[in-house]
């Protein structure tokens, strides 16, 4: 069973990102409302690509950049999630050598906990041994495809709020999508008959 990220439920009394946005023009502190949203799902997205060590640098210079360029934020957008997953897409090319790094750091052999029933014990080893091999996988799409196909994945996103982030038509987001499955699963095959994950 996958875990897909929740995101957060606005209570209808509270302002959108797109008020927010708009009133941080003259007050600057009506951002911090923008930044406590949505800045553990970037953080996520950033720790997913380049680990937890440049994950906080990533947040951090994907809100200094949302900050400085508030004023091109369109209004006609509610939420600021797909543009701030958009700048996030962009900062991370920055660190690609991190990211890279990341990719194809050693993962640690599987392990259980202690109260994991044997259902999810499995569970979990098999994502372990999965690991490594979906790292190296990741590692060899293009820069393109894996900004799409994580962004889907990572963060929920749907065709339309992927072209909308990463300011590309809604047919190219779906064919990188399509196009980075299918390299995954290429380059992945089957993994549950390998106890090696290799």
């Amino acid at each position: 069973m996958t875990n897909t990220p929740t995101r957060p439920r606005r209570p209808v009394d509270e302002p959108t990102d797109a008020e927010l946005m708009h009133r941080s023009l003259d007050d600057a502190a009506a951002f911090d409302a923008v930044f406590t949203r949505h800045v553990g799902a970037i953080f996520a997205f950033a720790c997913a690509r380049v680990g937890p060590t440049h994950a906080e640098d990533v947040a951090s210079e994907t809100f200094a950049s949302a900050f400085r360029s508030r004023r091109a934020f369109d209004p006609a957008a509610s939420s600021a999630r797909p543009w701030l997953f958009g700048i996030a897409a962009n900062t991370l090319r920055r660190h690609a050598e991190h990211e890279t790094r990341w990719l194809h750091k050693p993962r640690l052999e599987p392990v259980t906990r202690a109260g994991d029933d044997e259902s999810l014990a499995d569970n979990r080893i098999d994502a372990q041994r999965l690991a490594p091999r979906l790292a190296r996988a990741l590692a060899e799409l293009n820069p393109g495809e894996r900004d799409v196909l994580l962004l889907h994945v990572l963060a929920d996103m749907t065709h339309e709020q992927i072209a909308q982030a990463l300011s590309i038509r809604r047919g190219t987001a779906k064919s990188r999508l399509s196009r980075g499955r299918e390299r995954l699963r290429a380059t992945l095959g089957p993994f549950h008959d390998d106890p090696q994950g290799g």
